[in-house]
């Protein structure tokens, strides 16, 4: 398939940290400091003089490519273990670009309490993932073995059941690292959540402390946002933006046309 030309990647980025708190998961948790590649440093000159530079068709800020994994940067590659339909697979990530979006998100154990929900929820929605043309990965630091058991556990015994996308083993920890989720004192990774765009570009993260589980429909919007506005360049899609709604023109007249509407 050709990929998509986009000369301008979108900013799109949400980091929920809370404080530390007891963990769920483990007796005695205590979450690093986020690392100085978590920040998002922008090019000079300022994000506003950028924006006022800039025409309606190329209305985002790029960031500078020694910030990985941030948004609007590539997508760290990896390739590792993975199963999936119950057999054990290589997945590498940039095998993907040209292809497809994908929605790859980390998780903190096999075996635990959220991610099952999260996991599952995923899986179940798969089907309109594919329709957009996005694939799913989930990762956690298990290894392949305990995925397996994990998927052939009945679901109303806590397990996965057959999934529909693969789970990536990372036990090295480096996938989780790269993509600045990894606790390093406790060895699992926060609940982030990256979407990538066919040129292998992060467009959208999210990182949720250990507790608190993700939304696919928050997920499937962003995505179709994403979607949107790569499709339509000289649009941008304002908040609970949704496929059908009025976007909006990223210029001080033009924008008078959405917010006389409201």
């Amino acid at each position: 398939m050709a990929s998509v030309a986009s000369s301008t990647t979108l900013i799109s980025s949400t980091r929920i940290l809370l404080p530390a708190t007891k963990s769920p998961l483990l007796p005695s948790p205590s979450l690093s400091s986020p690392s100085p590649s978590a920040s998002l440093r922008l090019a000079h000159p300022s994000p506003l003089t950028s924006i006022r530079s800039t025409s309606r068709r190329s209305f985002a800020v790029k960031a500078q490519t020694d910030d990985l994994p941030l948004v609007g940067n590539k997508a760290p590659d990896f390739e590792a273990e993975a199963v999936f339909d119950q057999e054990f697979i290589k997945v590498k990530l940039s095998e993907y670009i040209g292809k497809k979006y994908v929605i790859l998100f980390f998780y903190p154990l096999d075996f635990t309490f959220v991610c099952p929900t999260e996991i599952t929820a995923f899986s179940d929605r798969y089907a309109e993932f594919e329709k957009l043309n996005t694939e799913v990965l989930g990762v956690s630091v298990d290894s392949v073995f305990s995925h397996l058991a994990w998927i052939q556990t009945d679901r109303k015994s806590g397990g996965l059941g057959d999934l529909n996308y693969p789970l990536i083993s990372d036990v090295t920890k480096s996938i989780s690292k790269s993509f600045g989720v990894l606790i390093h004192d406790q060895g699992i990774a926060l609940r982030g959540l990256f979407i990538i765009d066919k040129e292998g570009v992060i467009q959208h993260s999210t990182i949720n402390n250990l507790g608190i589980g993700r939304s696919v429909d928050e997920t499937m919007r962003t995505l179709q946002a994403l979607q949107y506005i790569q499709e339509n360049p000289d649009e941008v899609c304002p908040a609970g933006w949704k496929p059908g709604e009025k976007s909006m023109k990223p210029d001080p007249k033009l924008s008078k046309e959405y917010f006389s509407a409201i």
